[in-house]
């Protein structure tokens, strides 16, 4: 009875036209009213454009890369992305000699272009609504357990028969916390070769200081191909695949934005929590946040000053310090934005009024109440948990023994030399320090591993005592151990001083803390079907999109600026001209590289000129979050205009709630990217497979 009623609810909820621009939308099931409310803003196309498993539809041009998106802009396999989302793959191809990092990279044939092994690329087949299939069998009088053991047995049977034969990966997600079921169908390609990216200080310019904030003048793009064997199926890397050839691929706009322009985004963002109560969004902001960022800021000063010190070393860390980076300022304003919009209290008057309307419904009274008493008892192992993942779990000779002692024997050296590769001692020894002193400090007695109980006496002397005391520390010893004996070698591995404090942990956590906080949080996972549920019938009027899950979604909105605090206003646009305003030679992020000072200086830039500059970035209401990185920003006829790279840092609380005063993500401008592939890099030949209009 309750699936019956939800399915009623969402059904009545595509009749609503909402002018709100939030939400991240499913495009199967866009809805007539939400098609309408798109057209109505300058959406010049159909579902089935969007949408169309029969037919090559849009749908067929965006690209799927684990926790970023990219897009198809040839018929020839051709895929953009960001700079940022390639960084790990332009890294391991960069060496002191041969710097991509810094330098850019650009095949001036198919023969240069680089492989990358274990990157893929997945296209969507098809999604379909499986929730009737899953809850098959599924009684009133089951346990939680038991019925969700039933829903496992359904969801493997659905998989594999979607995937029978057909070389296809598929997903069951849960939509609305478990009221509502896909399935989502893959085809995913394994040969995905770079083609080109500009040097970090065009797609990182401005680095930490500029991230999340806007104006931004970053080209975030770089660009690889997808290949396939000569059926046009997917394949390991060969000399022999071809291009591969896909469904459909994205028109190019060289027209520009203005003010006001209807733009809509396709991709895969990663999770958002809009409907959590009061007490989940009080943790976020006032302990887990402040406690993880502190964490980070120790980290980030000790590898930005090594970094500074050493280039090899600045190699070494770069991905390592984007990603440390990326979260740590994202949590910073999202903190900021929930306080700014007293969110809790919204949250609690919510929670109240819903509390009153559910009096005297069984299936929801008390639900509230039941809610908080579960976030009471959960908060301590949450934050244990996140202490012990952002402190003692970082350091990077912990786990390093960790994965030794569990590697099969054939992948042990490739583990090791992977490991080493990109390690720096005096980087890992000093965050150890910094993390340990920190978690002893803040982390109750309680939570702690006998090791963290010595630690807690002298830090530095605990420190210095499981470096010098572990052979891990020593590339060559243990490159020496492995070639003589794998299984000898994985023994004196596991009983490595490092790999002793990493298993305790993990004992810990698995023994002491994830128990029940996994528990709690199954918990408050189920009361949540049941919350969700109802505040769609307390609210039949509000528009409930669901969570984003790295699903497949549509987010709409328009061009705009925003004022974000008093007496600052923001332009829409960004052009060249303020990466020249920012160009300083002695900071590392902001040393614009020198080609691109003489094409300023000439003003040499060809067909990409508008009113005597260059476009570089645009911001538009599109509600994004993390995974959205690449995806395509496409304007009313279906042409790619930008390319999604970031949220402003004000908005950064759109993944908990959504302020359409305030929300804006941040995109490359086309004609930015097609300006540095044809004056910059000289790689003018890419631009004759795209579909330039």
């Amino acid at each position: 009875m309750l699936k019956r009623t939800l399915t009623t609810f969402l059904l009545s909820l595509s009749a609503l036209i909402v002018s709100a621009e939030e939400g991240m939308w499913l495009p199967s099931v866009i809805g007539t009213a939400r098609l309408a409310d798109m057209q109505s803003k300058g959406f010049r196309l159909t579902a089935k454009d969007l949408y169309d498993i029969n037919n090559a539809s849009l749908k067929d041009a965006v690209v799927h890369l684990g926790g970023c998106t990219g897009e198809v802009i040839s018929d020839e396999g051709l895929m953009l992305t960001n700079h940022h989302c390639g960084y790990g793959n332009i890294q391991k191809h960069s060496t002191v000699e041969h710097d991509y990092l810094t330098d850019g990279f650009w095949a001036m044939s198919r023969d240069e272009e680089l492989p990358n092994p274990g990157y893929t690329a997945s296209f969507l087949k098809y999604m379909e609504d499986v929730t009737e299939q899953v809850n098959k069998g599924v009684k009133s009088k089951m346990t939680d357990e038991q019925a969700a053991a039933k829903r496992r047995e359904n969801i493997n049977k659905i998989i594999a028969e979607a995937t029978d034969g057909n070389g296809y990966r598929a997903t069951v997600e849960s939509l609305y916390y478990g009221n509502q079921y896909f399935l989502f169908v893959y085809e995913t390609f394994r040969d995905v070769r770079l083609v080109g990216c500009p040097p970090s200080a065009i797609g990182k310019f401005g680095g930490d200081t500029d991230n999340w904030m806007w104006p931004r003048h970053t080209g975030d793009f770089c660009l690889f191909r997808i290949y396939a064997d000569k059926d046009n199926k997917p394949a390991d890397y060969s000399k022999d695949n071809v291009p591969y050839r896909p469904k459909r691929s994205f028109a190019i706009s060289t027209k520009g934005v203005a003010e006001g322009d209807f733009t809509f985004i396709y991709g895969y963002p990663g999770r958002t929590y809009e409907y959590i109560t009061s007490d989940a969004v009080r943790y976020i902001a006032d302990k887990s946040n402040p406690a993880k960022i502190a964490l980070r800021t120790a980290r980030l000063d000790i590898m930005n000053r090594h970094q500074a010190a050493d280039p090899a070393v600045r190699i070494k860390y770069a991905a390592k310090n984007a990603s440390v980076s990326n979260a740590w300022k994202k949590w910073q304003g999202e903190t900021k934005g929930v306080v700014r919009l007293d969110v809790v209290s919204q949250k609690e008057a919510l929670e109240r009024s819903f509390a009153e309307w559910a009096a005297d419904k069984p299936e929801y009274a008390g639900l509230t109440d039941r809610l908080h008493s579960l976030y009471v008892d959960l908060e301590p192992y949450a934050f244990a948990y996140d202490y012990y993942n952002e402190s003692v779990r970082t350091i990077e000779l912990l786990r390093f023994g960790g994965q030794l002692a569990s590697a099969p024997d054939d992948r042990m050296m490739a583990v090791a030399k992977a490991f080493y590769k990109d390690y720096h001692r005096p980087i890992d020894e000093e965050i150890a320090k910094a993390v340990t002193r920190s978690f002893v400090e803040n982390v109750d007695p309680d939570f702690r591993t006998a090791d963290m109980e010595t630690a807690s006496k002298d830090v530095s002397r605990w420190v210095d005592s499981i470096f010098d005391a572990s052979v891990l520390t020593d590339s060559m010893a243990v490159y020496a151990l492995i070639e003589k004996d794998p299984s000898e070698a994985r023994k004196v591995f596991a009983d490595d001083a490092a790999t002793k404090v990493y298993a305790a942990t993990t004992k810990l956590l698995n023994d002491k803390i994830l128990p029940r906080y996994s528990d709690l949080n199954k918990s408050i996972t189920a009361l949540y079907g049941d919350y969700m549920r109802g505040l769609m019938e307390f609210q039949p009027e509000r528009p409930f999109y669901p969570d984003a899950n790295s699903t497949l979604r549509i987010a709409y909105g328009k061009v705009g600026g925003f004022a974000p605090r008093d007496g600052v206003v923001y332009d829409c646009v960004s052009t060249i001209d303020g990466i020249m305003e920012k160009d300083n030679p002695e900071i590392y992020d902001y040393n614009v590289p020198q080609r691109l000072r003489d094409i300023y200086k000439a003003k040499d830039y060809g067909r990409w000129a508008v009113n005597g500059t260059v476009p570089v970035a645009f911001i538009a209401s599109n509600h994004t979050t993390g995974g959205n990185s690449g995806s395509p920003v496409i304007n009313g006829d279906g042409e790619l205009i930008g390319l999604n790279f970031d949220r402003c840092w004000e908005s950064t609380m759109s993944d908990i709630v959504f302020d359409e005063e305030y929300c804006r993500n941040i995109a490359v401008d086309i004609r930015y990217v097609l300006f540095l592939i044809d004056k910059f890099a000289g790689a003018g030949y890419l631009l004759e497979e795209m579909n330039l209009r």
